[in-house]
């Protein structure tokens, strides 16, 4: 049942303390990247996505392809929260230890309901696509809703899988970018910059749309409108800050990858409540 804006926050930010805490107990992790997605995964698996995790292979579900793994926390947390059997909320606090089904990144063997397993970046835009064509091919209603970093669409094979997205007219595939503009080495603009976004998607021939990736009323929308879309795949470039929601991490390179220490988790958790 599709939920309210506020309905939706308080969700969001409970998600985010559990990215907090999961990545606290592993001492390891990527919590950046995971605090800035959390609004639009939130709108996709509360809002937006024909889903039934009590289903979880419903063949004219929607998908998602978290194709930027290494943000696996927000994955793991909003399966948790949605009633997924297979990511069980009382174990979100065991990511990345031996014998966990929260793997360091999203693998299907642990974990069957993912619908990939990812963190070999540049790779999720080419496996959204084929699951849009298969669809097509069956005459399925599916969807398939696709999340890139920013620092991820400097591979060569997103750019590749953007054409081949165009030219097959494939308009039944979200493409989203997690634009926070920091990547593992610093600054995407000061290593390899990926500006004009929303011009080089529409220069490949997509229809791009540019948002506040953490205004839930925007993001709804903005889905909304790549769903009317006929005739060419949409991108969503998602403007949205590293490591949302906690002072010391926002727009700070260091915790792209590296997780904060027992005193940081309580001070971000007050920052949560």
């Amino acid at each position: 049942m599709p939920k309210s804006i506020e309905e939706l926050q308080s969700i969001a930010k409970r998600i985010r303390r559990e990215i907090i805490e999961m990545i606290g107990a592993a001492k390891s992790g990527h919590p950046g990247g995971s605090l800035s997605a959390v609004e639009i995964v939130v709108e996709l698996y509360f809002d937006h996505m024909r889903i039934d995790p009590k289903n979880p292979k419903w063949p004219d579900r929607d998908r998602f392809i978290l194709s930027k793994g290494h943000a696996a926390p927000v994955l793991y947390a909003v399966m948790a929260e949605a009633g997924y059997a297979d990511t069980p909320l009382d174990q979100l606090n065991t990511l990345r230890k031996l014998g966990s089904v929260y793997q360091g990144h999203p693998d299907m063997r642990f974990i069957p309901s993912l619908e990939a397993s990812t963190g070999s970046l540049g790779e999720g835009l080419s496996l959204a696509l084929g699951m849009g064509l298969a669809a097509r091919l069956d005459g399925r209603p599916s969807r398939t809703y696709v999340m890139l970093g920013d620092g991820e669409i400097q591979e060569g094979q997103v750019w590749e899988a953007a054409m081949a997205g165009a030219f097959h007219k494939l308009d039944n595939v979200v493409a989203i970018v997690d634009y926070n503009h920091i990547q593992l080495d610093g600054f995407v603009k000061d290593i390899m910059e990926v500006a004009p976004l929303a011009e080089k998607w529409r220069a490949f021939g997509w229809h791009a749309i540019e948002l506040d990736g953490h205004d839930l009323t925007a993001i709804r929308k903005a889905l909304a409108e790549a769903e009317s879309r006929k005739g060419k795949p949409t991108c969503l470039v998602a403007h949205t800050v590293k490591g949302k929601g906690v002072s010391f991490m926002e727009n700070n390179p260091k915790f792209h990858g590296t997780a904060p220490n027992a005193d940081e988790v309580k001070l971000a958790l007050q920052e949560l409540q």
